[in-house]
């Protein structure tokens, strides 16, 4: 397995696809790529429809997958607010690549069965490890839904992916497969046989105060924390608060749902972190990004860029440290388009604090309005986060 990124900022479309596909010619020989997977920034979106052809007759892959971005990702670099083109390729002997599209009512059942699964994916062949790239447009289809479904049938296998980014209304965003270029829906692409995939997903949050219990809540609403007025538990745990940490509280709070809920304590990491959406005025009740339900434990989390920063140089650490011994071969980062210079005050930040743990580990990918991963075995999307998939060759 062998993978190649590269990352380009000329303004010119055609001219920074050229670049890209020489360099990556000159480091295959003559192998044909198995898989590439593209990201285009905005500013080309008047071109986007030329994406696959250039990299078709300049590359011609098995597999070509990927989509539009507020910023790229590639070879160490990341590409904000100017234009931008990311190719990834790889050559994967003894992978099966099947990619797929699929449209919000082509989703079977969250019930379905993997066979239910793999039929309406068209994937000839599949079982319980194969592991999905998947990119979806988020004005027309509904991701969530589609993941609950994905691990049912799935068990095994990773979930990575983002949310295409760059389009400010529907239509605005491109998906690419193959040859195509599409405007809604999600195109993915399932990858089983000689592969492994691990996730490192950074949520880039700390908590604050004590977990709590909710005792009273409706849908996205919560009432009462502990048998208080969520009012109160929030001007109670405000004032306990220093002075840097009352700040960040008007603007950064958020709200962690625990993940093993029979664990007797609690730390970074152990949370689901969901946005605070505002306070219904007329019951007093904070809405919340995600479904509550009684006696569920939660704790409220601040995020600045020091926590964001230290959250990912750990979760890097850890992934490092289980893996010592087999090093990545490539890998593709989905960060949050809140991230990068605007939360760092600096480029390249994420993919600097990837490249110290693991080197010169080829890294593609760009910035999505939502990231696809997993925490603790379930596969959530994300906000504000960045997602890893790591690729390494499966032994037989």
């Amino acid at each position: 397995m062998r993978w190649f990124s590269t990352v380009s900022g000329t303004p010119d479309l055609d001219e920074a696809v050229a670049e890209l596909t020489e360099e990556i010619r000159s480091r295959l020989g003559e192998r044909r790529p198995d898989l590439v997977v593209a990201f285009v920034s905005r500013h080309h979106r008047e071109r986007y429809d030329r994406v696959p052809s250039l990299i078709q007759a300049s590359l011609d892959p098995r597999c070509l997958i990927g989509c539009s971005g507020g910023g790229v990702i590639g070879a160490g670099r990341e590409i904000e607010h100017r234009p931008g083109v990311s190719v990834t390729a790889a050559i994967l002997q003894g992978v099966s690549l099947a990619p797929f599209r699929l449209q919000m009512e082509q989703q079977p059942a969250p019930e379905a069965d993997r066979v239910e699964w793999a039929a309406r994916l068209r994937l000839e062949t599949v079982d319980d490890r194969t592991h999905l790239l998947l990119l979806p447009d988020p004005f027309s289809f509904d991701i969530e839904r589609c993941l609950v479904g994905l691990d049912a049938a799935f068990p095994a296998g990773r979930k990575i992916g983002g949310l295409a980014s760059g389009g400010q209304q529907p239509g605005g965003n491109a998906l690419f497969l193959g040859e195509h270029v599409y405007r809604s829906g999600l195109v993915g692409l399932a990858m089983s046989g000689l592969v492994e995939v691990d996730a490192v997903v950074a949520q880039g949050c700390r908590p604050i105060g004590e977990p709590l219990f909710v005792t009273s809540c409706s849908g996205h609403f919560v009432r009462e924390l502990n048998g208080k007025p969520v009012v109160e538990v929030l001007r109670e745990l405000h004032e306990r608060l220093g002075s840097r940490d009352q700040e960040l509280f008007r603007t950064s709070l958020f709200l962690g749902l625990a993940m093993r809920e029979s664990k007797q304590q609690f730390e970074q990491g152990d949370f689901l972190i969901r946005n605070l959406l505002g306070f219904d005025p007329s019951s007093g009740a904070l809405a919340v990004g995600a479904q509550l339900k009684n006696s569920q434990i939660v704790q409220f989390h601040l995020r600045d860029a020091r926590t964001s920063a230290e959250d990912l140089a750990a979760m890097l650490s850890s992934e490092h440290s289980a893996c010592r011994d087999e090093a990545p071969a490539g890998a593709l980062l989905f960060s949050c388009l809140g991230r990068g210079i605007g939360l760092y005050g600096q480029p390249d930040h994420d993919t600097d604090a990837f490249r110290h743990e693991f080197g010169s580990v080829p890294l593609g990918g760009f910035f999505c309005n939502g990231e696809i991963g997993p925490v603790h075995g379930t596969t959530y999307l994300h906000g504000y986060t960045s997602s890893f998939a790591l690729f390494r060759s499966r032994s037989i």
